[in-house]
C-alpha cells in the first residue's frame, strides 16, 4: 500500500508544490490491474499549438493531465489565447481570438525545458508576422538540431534572425508555398511544416515526411479546420494552402507510448496488465516484438491486456520511425529483457544517447554493455546511421534495489520499473520528470499494486 510522507496529495500537472520527487520503492511484487490512457501527448500538445490557426475556437478531448500539457498551456496564455476546461473531463476549449506578441522572457520563464515553443513559429507568423524562440531544452538524450525546422521556414519565406536571447523569426512578405524534402524524416520537423504550410500561399510538397499515427492524427485535426493536406505514397504528402481556417472539435488518438510502457511493466514484473484504452492497429510493430520476446496479449473492443506467457526470450531490436519499431518503446522493453534467457541486442538508431540509462540497470546488477559506435548484426533491415548506438543485454540477472536518479522522460519511467522488478528497497530521484508523460502516475501505479512510498 502507498504512504505518502511529507506531502498529502499526488502531484499533478496543475499542482505546482514541490512534492513527491522521489520514491521508496519495494520491489519483488508483480503488477496486476487496470490502467486506462487517454490523449497522446505527442499529438495533444501539438494539436494545442494548431488551435492558434483558427478564426473561432476549438475543442481538444481526452488530454492528459500531465506537464507538457500545462506548458503548452502557459505558453498559449502568455500568448493572449483563452484556455478553459471543458465540463467532460479531459476537455480544453481553445480560443485565439486575442492572441498577441510575448517576449523572450516570458516565453522561456513558461517553456521551462520544453521544446514546445519551435512549434508555434507558423502559427504566429500567420497570425502576428513574427515569432520569438528562447534557448530550447527537453531531455538529455542526444541533441535534437533545429536546423530542420529553421530551413523549412526559410523555404516558406521567413527571415530568421538570431541574438542572445535566442532567435527572432519575421516574414515580411508572409508565407509561401515551398517544396521541401527532409534529411531524416523528423516528426518535430513535418508538424513545424504541416502548421506553417496550410495557410501559406500556394501549394506545399514534404518529401521524407514522418508518417507516425500523431502525425495523422494532426492532419486530421488540420483538415477538420478546413485545411487541404494529401498523403502521398512513399512519405510524401502536400498541403494547398487556404485563407483562413476555423476551429477543430477533436478527440486525441490514444497514448501508444504510454500503452507500450505499461506492457512492458507486465514483462518485467511478471504481472498482468489491462491497459484501457490502447488499440491494435498502431501499436502492431510493438505487438510483434513482445511476443517474440514472451509476451502474451488480448486484444478487446475498449483495451489490450498484457501479462508474461511461459518465460522471457532474448530478442533482438532496431529502433526506427514509423512504421518501425519506437525509439520510446526500447527503454522500458530493455529492462524486461534483463530477465530474457539469452542475449538480446538493442540498436538505438534515431537518438545518440539514449542508452545512457542503462548504467543505472547495471548499478542495479543487470549485465548490459553499451558500444557507443553501434554494432554489426545478422539481418539488420534499418540502414546503419552515423549516430547510433547498440545495447547487449545477457539476461536473466537477477535485479536488487538501489539508489538511482531519473535522467529523462522514459529512461525515468524505466527505473522505476526496474525498481519494481528488483528485489529489496531503490530510492529513485526527481521523479518529477516522468509527471511529463504519465497522467496520474503515482495513482497508477497504486492500482497495480505497487509497493511505494512518495517522499518530499
Amino acid at each position: 500500500m502507498k504512504t505518502l510522507i511529507g506531502d498529502s496529495t499526488e502531484p499533478t500537472a496543475t499542482n505546482r508544490e514541490v512534492s513527491g520527487e522521489t520514491l521508496a520503492i519495494r520491489g519483488g511484487r508483480a503488477l496486476q490491474g487496470r490502467v486506462d490512457v487517454k490523449g497522446a501527448k505527442n499529438l495533444v500538445t501539438k494539436a494545442m499549438v494548431a488551435a492558434l490557426l483558427g478564426e473561432t475556437p476549438s475543442v481538444l478531448r481526452d488530454v492528459p493531465d500531465i506537464s507538457d500539457v500545462q506548458v503548452v498551456r502557459s505558453l498559449l496564455e502568455v500568448h493572449g489565447v483563452t484556455v478553459k476546461d471543458g465540463e467532460e473531463e479531459g476537455t480544453l476549449i481553445l480560443d485565439p481570438a486575442g492572441a498577441v506578441s510575448a517576449h523572450f522572457e516570458e516565453i522561456d520563464a513558461h517553456a521551462g525545458a520544453s521544446r514546445i515553443p519551435i512549434l508555434f513559429c507558423g502559427p504566429l507568423l500567420h497570425l502576428l508576422g513574427e515569432a520569438l524562440i528562447p534557448d530550447l531544452g527537453g531531455c538529455r538524450i542526444g541533441d535534437r538540431p533545429i536546423n530542420f525546422h529553421m530551413d523549412a521556414l526559410r523555404a516558406f519565406g521567413a527571415v530568421v534572425d538570431k541574438s542572445y536571447e535566442g532567435i527572432r523569426i519575421t516574414a515580411p512578405d508572409g508565407l509561401h508555398g515551398a517544396n521541401i524534402e527532409l534529411p531524416y524524416p523528423s516528426v518535430g520537423a513535418t508538424e513545424q511544416v504541416l502548421l506553417a504550410a496550410v495557410r501559406a500561399k500556394g501549394t506545399t510538397e514534404l518529401r521524407n515526411a514522418a508518417i507516425e499515427p500523431e502525425i495523422m492524427d494532426l492532419i486530421a485535426v488540420l483538415q477538420k479546420m478546413g485545411a487541404i493536406i494529401s498523403y502521398e505514397p512513399n512519405r510524401v504528402i502536400l498541403i494547398e494552402g487556404v485563407d483562413s481556417l476555423k476551429g477543430y472539435d477533436h478527440r486525441a488518438i490514444f497514448d501508444r507510448n504510454e500503452a507500450a510502457s505499461w506492457a512492458c511493466a507486465a514483462l518485467a514484473t511478471d504481472g498482468d496488465i489491462y491497459v484501457g484504452g490502447a488499440k491494435q492497429q498502431e501499436m502492431l510493430t510493438f505487438l510483434n516484438v513482445f511476443r517474440k520476446a514472451g509476451g502474451d496479449f488480448d486484444i478487446y473492443e475498449d483495451g489490450i491486456r498484457f501479462r508474461r506467457g511461459a518465460s522471457l526470450k532474448p530478442v533482438t531490436v532496431e529502433t526506427d520511425v514509423h512504421p518501425g519499431f519506437m525509439t520510446d518503446w526500447q527503454q522500458p522493453l530493455i529492462v524486461a529483457l534483463t530477465q530474457a534467457d539469452g542475449r538480446s541486442v538493442v540498436h538505438e538508431t534515431v537518438y545518440e544517447n539514449r542508452l545512457g540509462f542503462t548504467e543505472a540497470l547495471v548499478q542495479m546488477g543487470a549485465d548490459i554493455v553499451v558500444h557507443p559506435q553501434g554494432i554489426d548484426s545478422d539481418g539488420r533491415r534499418v540502414p546503419r546511421r552515423a549516430l547510433e548506438q547498440a545495447a547487449v543485454i545477457n539476461g536473466p540477472t537477477p535485479l536488487h534495489g538501489a539508489d538511482v536518479e531519473v535522467p529523462d522522460l522514459r529512461g525515468g519511467y524505466s527505473y522505476v520499473i526496474a525498481a519494481l522488478a528488483a528485489e529489496g528497497e531503490s530510492i529513485v530521484r526527481n521523479v518529477g520528470i516522468i509527471r511529463r508523460g504519465y497522467e496520474k502516475f503515482f495513482a497508477k501505479l497504486d492500482a497495480l499494486g505497487a509497493d511505494f512510498d512518495v517522499i518530499g
